[in-house]
């Protein structure tokens, strides 16, 4: 569309390439194209059914790496969307589209930024690299997990580290992440006896004993939180039992849960408190199968902080919010290696939603800020 700034014309595009995960649809492609141009290596890494990207300019120094991915969750119904999913419109001022949010016009940003860093200052101190992933919104085995396995292998260590993520709440830049919750995931199956609701005496109520449980866990209080977290939260999203029948005693009952825990949490002084409720009811440590996704992770402050401070202020005119709030991000594979890392990104009012949109004009003022955070750290 005439008209249409480079990092706005280059989202349009990333967006109209349908790449629901796994499938990156040519996205790296055509940003691996672009970095080249202004000299950037290229290595394509497929690890599985997904393809990543790592791209890095400069000789030596330190490490600044703009993070993201290309998937995008399913479109949904799309006749419930006001415009196709994968047209990226802009009516009212408004992009539209799946990934528009997030986040591929993050990822857009950065290019963009990234090119006017390059072309205006080639031989810059330290080094700029990009870390792009077809698995943010998958399974997250085979994108930047595997990645920062890979750069392990080699010995290659990120100094600092942007992600593109959706932060911002009400209007651009008013928040960052600079944490995230650990999030611990459980599947339970509760083995009883089923029998005539008339003859409990000759059956074991799955149900209740689950039930019993549950109740145990919603109002066990896990912590406080601290000065960066809010508590530790637990929530039951899935409870399935019974045959139907309103006159039968179920012999099974099956639940799914969830905690987003702070610090003062690990996986395993979750896993002993569930354990010791689970005692008290007949429910056995082997009814439950579980699994980590990511565990807490924060930058309390430093020069990436600091940077970003500065370029929204220059830029968007406000002082910006610090926030761990949300969910899991691909931060909590990089971070523990020791990098600073923020998510900083457009609004997230409507990311998987139907008719996904952001203001069309907020992606060249996310250039504008990734562009003066680069300079700040890598002194261009």
């Amino acid at each position: 569309m005439a008209g249409d700034t480079p990092a706005l014309e280059l989202a349009r595009a990333l967006i109209r390439r349908p790449s629901v995960t796994p499938d990156d649809a040519g996205c790296q492609d055509l940003i691996a194209e672009r970095l080249a141009r202004v000299g950037f290596s290229i290595e394509r890494l497929r690890f599985g059914a997904v393809d990543n990207l790592w791209a890095v300019a400069g000789d030596s120094g330190p490490l600044l790496c703009l993070a993201g991915h290309t998937d995008v969750v399913p479109a949904g119904p799309t006749e419930q969307w006001s415009h196709d999913p994968f047209s990226a419109e802009i009516v009212d001022g408004q992009l539209y589209g799946r990934g528009a949010a997030d986040m591929k016009s993050s990822v857009a940003a950065m290019v963009c930024a990234a090119e006017r860093f390059r072309t205006a200052q080639p031989d810059h101190p330290g080094r700029l690299a990009f870390l792009l992933t077809s698995d943010e919104e998958g399974p997250a085995v085979d994108g930047t997990k595997a990645v920062m396995r890979w750069l392990a292998d080699r010995g290659e260590h990120i100094d600092f580290c942007v992600l593109g993520e959706p932060s911002s709440s009400t209007h651009l830049a008013d928040t960052l992440k600079n944490g995230r919750r650990g999030s611990l995931n459980a599947c339970i199956r509760v083995q009883g006896r089923q029998g005539h609701v008339a003859y409990p005496q000759r059956a074991d109520n799955a149900l209740h004993r689950l039930i019993a449980l549950l109740n145990d866990l919603t109002t066990h209080r896990w912590d406080d939180g601290d000065a960066f977290f809010p508590p530790t939260s637990f929530q039951v999203s899935n409870i399935r039992s019974g045959t139907g029948a309103e006159n039968m005693i179920p012999g099974e009952a099956d639940a799914v849960f969830n905690w987003r825990f702070s610090p003062l949490q690990d996986a395993e002084s979750i896993q002993a408190v569930v354990h010791e409720y689970g005692a008290r009811h007949g429910i056995p440590p082997d009814a439950i199968e579980w699994r980590l996704s990511g565990v807490p992770f924060i930058t309390e402050g430093g020069a990436l902080i600091d940077a970003a401070r500065r370029a929204i202020r220059q830029h968007c005119g406000h002082e910006v919010e610090l926030s761990t709030a949300g969910g899991t991000s691909d931060g909590r594979f990089i971070a523990p290696t020791g990098a600073e890392v923020i998510e900083l990104g457009p609004l997230n009012a409507s990311i998987h939603q139907i008719d996904e949109h952001i203001d069309a004009d907020h992606i060249d003022r996310l250039a504008d800020i990734y562009h003066t955070l680069i300079g700040e750290l890598l002194h261009g």
